[in-house]
């Protein structure tokens, strides 16, 4: 895999033009743009299609599903004409939702010719912390959170997971070379951190062995949104 092709830019904002015009700066310079609930939930499918158009880039589409699994399973099979490379869900959904989701994945992919879309499992997010899971009752330190739900995920057919920076080594210990871990909270020291409360910088994420890094706004609010891609890239060894 080169550099560049690790990065999916975030681009957290509803507005289509914005969203065209940042896929088409950063086109060339990461692997793919990741459009989520915001996103869908103002421009819907067409608008996915458009970024994608002007981008001519791999979609990661991070809309955490999260319902009984015959509706996450139908949810994954209305969105598989817009052949997303990666689409979430929550692994907190369970066995039986994991399970359908990925069931959905590679039946819609036979039935429309496509290649199959990766469904990834979203353990913790990373704007929790060890308190904010004990006062949603989950009173465990987060990476063991993580830890067991990346195990539901890979047992019952997710392709990857969904977990912060922090976790990365111990989960790569834990699961197999082929299971993909997608990491957001990713920060270069030149950045602010925002609202990520477990954050590393893109080589160390990379080094403890992330496969795909999600950067939004060291990217996408910088004054140069493709130099600011460049200098990602050079940090990872383009």
């Amino acid at each position: 895999m080169r550099p560049t092709d690790r990065v999916f830019v975030a681009l957290d904002m509803p507005e289509i033009e914005g969203a065209k015009a940042m896929a088409a700066q950063v086109a060339g310079l990461v692997g793919g743009v990741k459009l989520g609930l915001e996103f869908f939930m103002a421009q819907g499918p067409a608008g996915i299609r458009d970024v994608i158009a002007a981008g001519d880039l791999p979609l990661f589409l991070d809309l955490k599903l999260h319902d009984i699994p015959n509706t996450v399973a139908g949810a994954v099979r209305s969105v598989a004409p817009l052949a997303p490379t990666f689409l979430t869900i929550h692994a907190g959904g369970g066995p039986a939702m994991i399970r359908a989701a990925a069931d959905a994945a590679r039946e819609e992919a036979e039935r429309l010719g496509l290649p199959r879309m990766r469904i990834l499992a979203v353990t913790v997010l990373t704007s929790l912390s060890d308190e904010d899971l004990t006062a949603v009752g989950q009173a465990v330190p987060a990476a063991d959170q993580v830890r067991r739900l990346a195990r539901v995920a890979h047992a019952n057919g997710a392709d990857g997971i969904v977990c912060s920076p922090a976790e990365v080594a111990l989960l790569r210990r834990d699961l197999p070379a082929d299971f993909t871990l997608m990491v957001p909270g990713i920060r270069p020291t030149w950045a602010a951190a925002n609202d990520q409360k477990r954050v590393m910088g893109p080589r160390d994420a990379v080094a403890a062995g992330a496969d795909h890094l999600v950067i939004g706004r060291p990217i996408t609010a910088d004054a140069d949104p493709a130099a600011a891609a460049r200098r990602i890239a050079e940090e990872l060894g383009a």
